[in-house]
């Protein structure tokens, strides 16, 4: 699964890493000539030299490009409870996934609020695999710990472990699979969108799971941190459509798929039903209402009123995060929280939030960019087609 804000980070340039967490990628990235930035706390690469921000996007789009995503949290729910633990939680159905598959999903507050976006699987290896963002880390960790000691206390059997020694490797685009085909043991033709699967890349013992941030095709492949760079070095020589890829271009990848940044797009303030992701609260969550919120994020969803998450397309000028949205008589309606030029469509595409009363599609709408008045129109997401592997029914 992401990224989170602040997206302003991305443009910081490191004027010192001493403070920084590093991936095991680190002194790869600098040899790469790796522009380093600190975002989220981590020291991470921007871009590289060989390509520009667009070339990046763009070779993600049609080749391979390879993502250091290790300051993601990665955790292992253990115990027999583990289950109607993790669905205490999160809005998932946890239960109906089928073995070695997963969602994304979100950790909600008793409120409704979106603590996080997450992913979550359940594997056949006796635990769930649970992705948090990076920047929410420590939140998590402590929210999900908090909830651990009370369910301990109340006799439940289940435990949590950082994954030890682990590292986060996204490998996207649509020559993903075909590049990691020859240096894996098993067959990707089997392993579906969302589905997980533990097997060696190139004598790597990884678990690879059919994901990812930029709405291509693509594995992300939890490596044993030894190992991480030996895993980058020989996928780069096994293609050469195979290219390093930094922050800069995973941030407008996913805002071309209509992907949430947390921090910008979601937060604690915002309930699935704002955000438009009542499609990760499911049937049997909802028929119980046994998710933290639910009372609300029911109530609010039935009540069909407030702000919604939409998509604008702007003329002239890009949006950037907090700029007004106002409707045609200038009234302001909402405000956008991420913005960019897409380099697939040529278009200055926006993410935000409007009052419920303007999000058919095609609704004129405006943009105040710094003091200037730009006309925007409501369009549906993703602003470019996802390509999934999705299996057929």
């Amino acid at each position: 699964a992401r990224l989170v804000a602040p997206v302003r980070a991305l443009s910081r340039s490191l004027a010192s890493v001493a403070d920084l967490k590093k991936t095991s990628l680190y002194d790869f990235h600098v040899e790469k000539g790796g522009k380093m930035v600190d975002f989220a706390g981590w020291a991470l690469p921007v871009s590289y030299p060989d390509l520009s921000h667009v070339e990046s996007h763009l070779h993600t789009r049609k080749g391979v490009s390879i993502f250091d995503v290790s300051h993601m949290l990665q955790l292992l729910i253990h115990g027999k409870d583990r289950v109607k633990f993790m669905e205490s939680l999160i809005v998932a159905d946890v239960a109906g996934l089928a073995a070695n598959t997963g969602t994304l999903s979100l950790l909600t507050t008793d409120k409704g609020g979106i603590i996080d976006d997450c992913i979550v699987h359940h594997t056949t290896d006796g635990y769930l695999n649970l992705v948090c963002n990076a920047g929410c880390a420590d939140k998590d960790l402590a929210h999900i710990m908090a909830r651990l000691e009370a369910a301990k206390s109340s006799g439940m059997d289940v435990d949590v472990e950082i994954k030890p020694d682990h590292d986060l490797v996204a490998v996207q685009g649509p020559r993903a699979a075909a590049v990691l085909q020859g240096g894996v043991t098993g067959d990707l033709s089997g392993l579906y969108f969302n589905h997980t699967a533990q097997m060696s890349v190139w004598d790597v013992p990884c678990r690879l799971t059919r994901c990812g941030y930029t709405g291509e095709d693509g594995v992300e492949i939890s490596v044993p941190s030894g190992r991480t760079v030996e895993l980058v070095e020989k996928l780069l020589s096994a293609s050469k459509d195979v290219k390093l890829a930094g922050l800069g271009a995973r941030d407008s990848l996913r805002l071309e798929a209509g992907l949430c940044l947390y921090g910008n797009d979601i937060d604690e303030t915002t309930t699935p039903v704002e955000a438009t992701l009542m499609w990760t609260v499911a049937k049997r969550r909802r028929a119980a209402r046994d998710f933290p919120g639910a009372d609300e994020v029911m109530r609010r969803f039935k009540a069909k009123e407030g702000r919604r998450r939409v998509g604008l397309v702007v003329e002239k000028a890009p949006a950037r995060p907090h700029y007004p949205i106002l409707n045609t008589e200038g009234e302001i309606v909402g405000e956008v929280t991420s913005g960019s030029p897409s380099p697939c469509t040529g278009k200055n595409i926006a993410m935000g939030y409007v009052d419920i009363g303007y999000i058919k599609n095609g609704t004129p709408l405006q943009v105040q960019v710094r003091k200037k008045i730009f006309p925007a129109t409501k369009v549906a997401m993703p602003f470019v087609p996802t390509q999934y592997y999705v299996e057929k029914k």
